[in-house]
C-alpha cells in the first residue's frame, strides 16, 4: 500500500489552517436556517419569483442587508466571549453597514453626475448595488468580542461590591460604541475594496471561461476537511452579494455540487474491493440524498490519485453551470440534491441537473479507470488499509492502549482499566459526519447492553475536556487532542463501517465491567 508521510511542521500548518477555516465557517453554519428562509423569500415573492408579492418582498432587502450580517457578527462574538461578545459584535457591525452604504451612495452620486454630464439618460444609468457586510461581520464580531474579553480580564475581581452591574453594562456599551466607529471609518472602506477586488476577480474568471479552474483548489482542499471553510467562509459571503444583485449565484455550486462525490462512490461500488466496495453504495445514498460530503473523503484519502477524478468532475460541473448561466438563490446546506434543488433559481433547473449528473458521470469514468488500473491487492479495503497503516506505524490496538490509560496523546497514566461513560464523535462542523458516526456507534453501544454510556456529536471547536473518549476522523484527531487532552482518542477513516467501532465496544465492555 502506498503511504504518504506528513512532517510535524506540515501537520501543524494543516491544523492551523483547519482551525482558522472552521472558525470562519462556524460563524455561518448556525445561521444557515436564516439564509434558507431568505432564499425562500426571494424565490417566492420578488417580482420574478414564483408568487410575486410586492408587500412581502419588502422583507428581502432588509434581511440580507441588516439581519443576516448582524446574526453572523453576534455568532462570531458569542464564540469568543459569550453573550457579552455577541451584543458588542452585533452592534459594531452596524457601523460597518452604515459606513459601506455611505461610500456606495457617494460613489454612485459621482458616477451618475459623470454619466449625465456625458449626455446620457438617467434611466439608463445602472447604479452599483449595496455591499452587504458579511465579511465585515466576520471581522467585527470576533474582534469586538475579543476587545471586550481583554477589558473584562483587566478589571476582573477589582470592581467594588455593588458596582459590578454598572461597570459591566457601561463597559460593554462603550466598547460597542467604539467598535461601531471603527467599523464605520476603518472596516467598511476595507471590506468595500476587498469585495470590489474579489467581485472583479470572479467576473474575470467567468468572462474568460476560467471558473472551472477553481476546482483545482476546491476539490483537494475539501478532502482535507476544509469544505465548510471554503463554502461558508469564502464562497457564501461572495455568493450572497451576487445573489442580492442578480437573484442567483453560481458560487453556491462550486463546493456544494454533490455530483463529483456521487460519481466516485459509484465507481467504488462497481470496481472497488472489500469493505470499500461494500460500504460505497450506502455512502453514496448518504452523500447524495443526505448531503454529508465528508463521507466520501476517506475513499479519496485511501487512494490519493482519485483526487484527479474529483477535480475532473468538479470542473465539469462548474463548466456546465457557467455554460447554462445558472445559480442558486442561497447556500445549499447541507449539500444534498434536495437542498440544491430547493435553492435553485427559477429557470436554472435544467442546467443545475445537467451539472450535477454530468459531474457525476465524469468523476465516475475517471475513478473507474484509476481503480481498474490499480494493481494493489489490499489497499482497496478500508479495513485492511487501516490495519496496514497502523502496523507500519507500530500502533497498539486502541482497546488495549486505552485500558492501559494511554490517551493517544502521550499523556496517559498506567492504570489497570479505564471506565467509559461519555463518548463524543467530533467533526469540523458538528452536524454532518459526526452526527452519522455518533448514530452508528450509539446503536452498537446500546446493542452491547451499555445504555448508561452517552454518545453525542459535536464540532471540534465546541469540545471541552469532560469526555472519556473522543472519536474523530484521523485528519482531525490532532485538533481534537488540543481540546480534550485527558480523553482517550480514537481515529477512524470510514464513518460508516470502521473496525474501530467494534474495538470501542470492546473497550467499553472491558472497562465498565471491571
Amino acid at each position: 500500500m502506498a503511504t504518504t508521510t506528513t512532517t510535524p511542521a506540515g501537520q501543524g500548518a494543516r491544523v492551523r489552517v483547519q482551525k482558522f477555516g472552521t472558525f470562519l465557517s462556524n460563524m455561518i453554519m448556525p445561521n444557515i436556517p436564516a439564509l434558507i428562509a431568505w432564499g425562500l423569500l426571494t424565490a417566492l415573492f420578488i417580482d420574478v419569483g414564483w408568487l410575486p408579492n410586492a408587500d412581502l418582498a419588502t422583507m428581502v432587502g432588509p434581511t440580507i442587508h441588516y439581519l443576516l450580517p448582524i446574526l453572523i457578527a453576534a455568532t462570531g462574538g458569542r464564540m469568543v466571549h459569550g453573550d457579552r461578545g455577541a451584543v458588542v459584535g452585533a452592534f459594531a457591525v452596524m457601523g460597518a453597514i452604515a459606513g459601506s452604504d455611505l461610500l456606495v451612495a457617494n460613489f454612485n452620486a459621482d458616477a451618475l453626475a459623470d454619466w449625465l454630464a456625458a449626455g446620457n439618460a438617467a434611466e439608463d444609468f445602472r447604479s452599483l448595488g449595496q455591499v452587504h457586510m458579511f465579511i465585515g461581520a466576520m471581522i467585527l464580531g470576533p474582534l469586538s468580542a475579543y476587545v471586550m474579553k481583554r477589558l473584562d480580564a483587566l478589571w476582573d475581581g477589582k470592581v467594588r461590591a455593588g458596582f459590578e452591574m454598572l461597570v459591566n453594562m457601561f463597559s460593554a456599551g462603550i466598547v460597542a460604541f467604539v467598535m461601531a466607529i471603527v467599523g464605520f471609518w476603518v472596516v467598511a472602506p476595507i471590506v468595500n475594496e476587498v469585495m470590489d477586488v474579489l467581485g472583479n476577480a470572479v467576473e474575470t474568471l467567468v468572462d474568460n471561461n476560467l471558473l472551472p479552474l477553481t476546482s483545482l483548489l476546491i476539490e483537494p482542499a475539501k478532502v482535507f476537511f476544509l469544505n465548510n471553510a471554503i463554502n461558508h467562509g469564502v464562497l457564501t459571503p461572495l455568493g450572497l452579494t451576487e445573489a442580492a444583485e442578480s437573484g442567483k449565484s453560481v458560487l453556491f455550486l462550486l463546493e456544494a455540487n454533490p455530483g463529483p462525490g456521487l460519481g466516485l462512490l459509484l465507481a467504488y461500488s462497481v470496481f472497488g474491493r472489500g469493505v470499500a466496495k461494500a460500504t460505497a453504495p450506502g455512502a453514496a445514498i448518504i452523500h447524495f440524498l443526505g448531503g454529508i460530503h465528508e463521507i466520501y473523503f476517506p475513499y479519496v484519502l485511501m487512494k490519493p490519485k482519485l483526487i484527479l477524478a474529483m477535480i475532473a468532475g468538479g470542473m465539469t460541473g462548474v463548466a456546465i453551470n457557467v455554460a447554462f448561466d445558472v445559480g442558486l438563490r442561497a447556500p445549499a446546506a447541507p449539500g444534498s440534491i434536495f437542498a440544491v434543488y430547493a435553492q435553485t433559481a427559477k429557470g436554472s433547473y435544467i442546467g443545475v441537473t445537467l451539472a450535477v449528473f454530468g459531474a457525476a458521470a465524469v468523476s465516475f469514468a475517471v475513478a473507474s479507470l484509476l481503480l481498474r488500473l490499480d494493481r494493489s491487492e489490499d489497499d482497496g479495503d478500508l479495513g485492511a488499509a487501516t490495519a496496514n497503516m497502523e502496523s507500519m506505524k507500530g500502533k497498539k490496538s486502541i482497546a488495549s492502549s486505552a485500558l492501559a490509560g494511554d490517551s493517544g496523546s502521550g499523556s496517559g497514566t498506567a492504570t489497570a482499566t479505564r471506565q467509559i461513560q461519555s463518548i463524543v464523535f467530533a467533526c469540523d462542523a458538528g452536524m454532518g459526519s459526526s452526527a452519522m458516526g455518533a448514530s452508528v456507534l450509539r446503536k452498537k453501544i446500546q446493542a452491547a447492553g451499555h445504555g448508561e454510556v452517552t454518545v453525542v456529536n459535536k464540532s471540534i471547536a465546541n469540545l471541552d475536556d469532560s469526555y472519556d473518549l473522543v472519536v474523530t476522523h484521523q485528519d482531525l484527531t490532532d485538533r481534537a487532542r488540543q481540546k480534550t487532552p485527558s480523553a482517550v482518542h480514537v481515529s477512524v477513516d470510514n464513518f460508516m463501517a470502521s473496525p474501530r467501532y467494534d474495538e470501542i465496544v470492546t473497550m467499553v465492555d472491558e472497562g465498565n465491567s471491571a
